[in-house]
């Protein structure tokens, strides 16, 4: 099994293609993989699975409702990671456990003994507060909520597919995990992902998330990123009495300065993209006190993980350089320093030759839609970093308003083909069992 790992990997790495994501949207699909997931779509079992997924509409959508109305800030996904458990367990799995970080894992055993599982998840997390109203309104055939779609539904989705494929008597070749993940938001900064991958001792071979949008996208690229919080800290005082003395906000201010002009002189120049963003900045305690702290929170993404690398760099000795010459300009006392790093999500990519993301394409196809590879910043950067195989793909319907409290979605699938798709592809993957 090493072995084959091993060759696995080395394919990868030599055949990454264009670190241009819009360059994959043409990836050929080989005849072999089109005519094996048609075989496998068109088999009694699968057809009857998929007319069991679209009986099951109902159902789902209450599935769905119920989940968005347990509401799972990152850090604070327990309670509904209880209540996707229970339905885990209703929908029949062979064993159920929450891990260490608080991943729900359910395990459909396969027939063959064969090492390596395949995972396939949706994330518990929204990005939405604690004391976030996350009642579900109708609106026609239309749900309305914060986190209805994003990722609510792919937790759904999951359940109607392991209902399906026990209703079917579907038995695979390999072992597949069912797996509800935490952290994927905002500063969650995958931290289930990297449990998973990084210390859980799981021997996973490859990995499918449900995430994005509409059907017919595929991940196959994970879009890197650095987030820090830089916290400047001095005495603080009057701004009238202690004028003259050390401010962290004045401080903070130079850093931003100098850091936005080299960091922009970097990204201007001919290297693939790669962005810088100040999204956050705090402290102070009124208009009429220098502050004792200042801090902001800095993200940085890009293709390449060098030019990631190099764009952090640009960082850290912009700060250095800010921090020396405003304590050297002539005020009172100085101001501290310290980087944080709150975030910190890898770049990699597997080339579209690879049989998952060869399978996916194909699925995709047979439900008579292009496919289109690209990249982005979700669960799968973690096993596209270490050259597992791996995809991420939408969960269909028509959605908007994502990461707001205004965030809809409609199913408009009259077969629910995007839970179909999903299926397609974990079966493709895992092996159907005559």
């Amino acid at each position: 099994m090493k072995n084959t790992r091993l060759a696995i990997g080395l394919a990868i790495i030599l055949g990454l293609c264009s670190l241009d994501g819009n360059a994959q949207e043409n990836s050929s699909i080989e005849k072999k993989y089109t005519k094996e997931v048609e075989k496998l779509a068109k088999s009694k079992q699968v057809a009857t699975a998929f007319e069991f997924i679209k009986g099951q509409k109902e159902e789902t959508t209450e599935n769905l409702i119920t989940l968005t109305e347990v509401l799972a800030p990152p850090f604070m996904e327990t309670e509904r990671g209880k209540v996707f458990a229970q339905m885990l367990k209703d929908a029949g799995v062979d064993s159920i456990w929450t891990d260490k970080v608080g991943n729900v894992i359910g395990l459909r055993k396969g027939t063959s003994g064969e090492s390596g599982y395949v995972g396939v998840d949706a994330h518990l997390d929204v990005v939405f507060p604690e004391g976030t109203d996350v009642t579900v309104q109708k609106v026609g055939d239309t749900l309305k909520a914060p986190g209805i779609g994003d990722d609510t539904r792919g937790l759904a989705m999951l359940i109607s597919m392991l209902k399906a494929m026990n209703k079917a008597n579907i038995k695979t070749k390999k072992d597949i995990l069912i797996v509800g993940s935490v952290g994927e938001e905002g500063l969650g900064d995958l931290r289930g992902m990297k449990y998973m991958f990084n210390e859980s001792g799981l021997d996973i071979a490859s990995w499918i998330a449900i995430d994005g949008g509409s059907i017919g996208r595929i991940s196959n690229a994970g879009l890197g990123s650095k987030r820090y919080k830089l916290v400047v800290k001095g005495k603080g005082g009057h701004s009238w009495g202690a004028f003259g003395l050390a401010n962290p906000h004045h401080a903070l201010g130079k850093a931003i300065d100098i850091f936005s002009k080299d960091a922009w002189a970097y990204t201007s120049g001919e290297i693939p993209k790669t962005s810088f963003n100040v999204g956050r900045i705090g402290g102070g305690t009124s208009v009429n006190s220098i502050p004792f702290e200042s801090w902001m929170e800095v993200d940085m993404r890009a293709i390449d993980p060098k030019n990631l690398d190099e764009i952090e760099s640009i960082f850290k000795k912009s700060v250095e350089k800010a921090i020396a010459e405003y304590n050297a300009s002539g005020i009172k006392d100085e101001v501290s320093y310290e980087l944080i790093k709150i975030g910190d999500r890898p770049s990699g990519e597997l080339s579209p030759s690879l049989p998952l993301i060869q399978k996916a394409m194909a699925a995709t196809q047979y439900f008579g839609v292009t496919p289109s590879l690209g990249r982005g910043s979700t669960n799968i950067n973690i096993p596209v970093s270490k050259g597992i195989p791996s995809v991420c793909i939408g969960r269909g319907g028509k959605g908007g308003g994502a990461h707001s409290l205004h965030e809809w979605f409609l199913n408009d699938e009259p077969g629910d083909e995007s839970i179909q798709l999903a299926l397609l592809i974990t079966l493709a993957e895992a092996g159907l069992e005559k």
